[in-house]
């Protein structure tokens, strides 16, 4: 059922999933015209689920029974007349804020203690894929929020639960107690290593657990992590940051709107060939399942560079944008007949160039968790494991100067890609000199 500008509806029958329900509503919301409530029911069960723009996700879920109270019985009444009542009060931007505020507290306590800043930067990765992880049920409910609990006053204990978990994501078949563990492997856990926290740290740790993480916005993790590096960073939020509507302002023109002008033609030949079949009864020729297999296998092989790439937020925004298209066209052949097909789109297409070594590493955390989280929004499930995969496409060194022969500095050599995207580092005329040393510049 669907209800302009109000809702769009699932129905299952009793005791179904609601879950499985969710995700098939999400797969089809744009077709609905993306509504602000998504609502699946079993025909005894209810669940609201908000879907505003740049709002943190909301659940209202009561039975039939409960509709005994008047809150529950009110939340239906909005749902169908004035469903703006259940917008959340918080913003995506405003709970990622909120994350970084603890997570800021802790990089001060490890700064205090003079702990190197690569090694706890990495390990605060870890951490942060964990609460992720476990909010989009990548590993078991408040599994990490649970390790920290129970353990915030035995640091020895803490430290030893979280490097068995760590090592538990890193192979096939790990195991953690009671609960199976799937494989995550990429760079991020080839090591376990585990800063010994003291209660203070577990705190903040602890607080940032209980924010839902499936609906961070990971483009801050960069300006938030440069703290570690740089403590006269740490007061300079956003001061490197782009924010991801600026970032979507500059990609639409050079990567989004020229992919769907091809979409656009690729679509008339298709509707012509299935409306003159359909207009005729006949089958849908093949020619019709070709032209969309390949567009999709076009969309598939699209190569996108940033050649100063930080932390990755201008790639993680690119991603987002060929996911989206490759479920309009999904949805579109999904609605002729055709065989129902999952995104294949990967991070693997991107390719980035940081000279800052950790940032580089960074980079493809932040994509990964980029396709993880459109897919649990969009009721895609997640790929075979491994969940992450080892990538060889980002690059740590200079993309200015090829200095591997001090004596012949040279132009470098680029990844080949089709599109080139980003926001260049840019120091200013008077002190290219002073930063870079006249050897560089000259």
């Amino acid at each position: 059922m669907w209800k302009k500008g109000c809702f769009g509806w699932e129905y299952k029958g009793k005791k179904k999933d609601l879950g499985e329900a969710f995700d098939q509503l999400s797969q089809y919301r744009e077709a609905l015209l993306d509504p602000p409530l998504l609502i699946v029911c079993d025909m005894n069960r209810f669940e609201i689920h908000t879907n505003f723009n740049n709002t943190v996700k909301e659940v209202h879920a009561f039975d039939l029974d409960g509709l005994a109270d008047p809150k529950n019985l009110q939340k239906l009444h909005d749902a169908f007349m004035n469903p703006e009542v259940l917008r959340p009060g918080q913003t995506q931007d405003e709970l990622t804020q909120e994350v970084a505020k603890y997570l800021t507290k802790l990089a001060d306590e490890f700064r205090v203690r003079h702990l190197d800043p690569h090694r706890s930067a990495h390990f605060m990765m870890k951490c942060i894929f964990c609460m992720f992880a476990e909010d989009v049920g990548l590993l078991p409910p408040e599994l990490f929020r649970n390790i920290l609990q129970k353990n915030k006053y035995d640091g020895k204990k803490l430290t030893k639960s979280v490097k068995q978990l760590f090592e538990a994501m890193a192979k096939p078949d790990g195991q953690f107690g009671e609960h199976s563990i799937k494989h995550f492997n990429g760079n991020l856990f080839d090591d376990a290593d585990v800063i010994e926290l003291l209660p203070r740290d577990v705190r903040y740790l602890e607080d940032a657990s209980t924010k839902q993480w499936g609906n961070v916005n990971p483009t801050i993790f960069g300006t938030l992590f440069e703290r570690f590096i740089d403590p006269d960073k740490r007061s300079q939020t956003g001061a490197n940051y782009t924010s991801q509507s600026d970032i979507e302002l500059l990609l639409k023109p050079v990567l989004d709107e020229p992919l769907r002008k091809e979409w656009e033609g690729v679509r008339k030949k298709a509707d012509k060939i299935y409306d003159e079949a359909k207009a005729a009864k006949k089958p849908i020729p093949k020619q019709f399942s070709n032209l969309i297999a390949d567009f999709l296998h076009r969309l598939q092989q699209v190569t996108v560079l940033d050649a100063a790439c930080g932390s990755g937020n201008f790639l993680y925004v690119a991603l987002r944008m060929l996911l989206d298209l490759e479920k309009e066209v999904l949805i579109y052949a999904a609605a002729r007949d055709q065989q129902k097909r999952i995104p294949m789109v990967r991070p693997t297409q991107l390719r980035g160039i940081e000279i800052n070594p950790y940032a580089a590493e960074l980079a493809q955390i932040v994509v990964w968790i980029g396709l993880l989280q459109w897919q649990k929004e969009n009721g895609f499930p997640s790929k075979d494991e491994p969940i992450l995969e080892t990538m060889h496409t980002f690059e740590n060194r200079d993309a200015i100067l090829d200095r591997s022969n001090p004596a012949d500095p040279k132009e470098p050599q680029w990844p080949k890609s089709e599109f080139i995207v980003g926001n260049p580092p840019f120091l200013g005329g008077k002190l290219l000199r002073r930063q870079l040393g006249d050897a560089y510049v000259d």
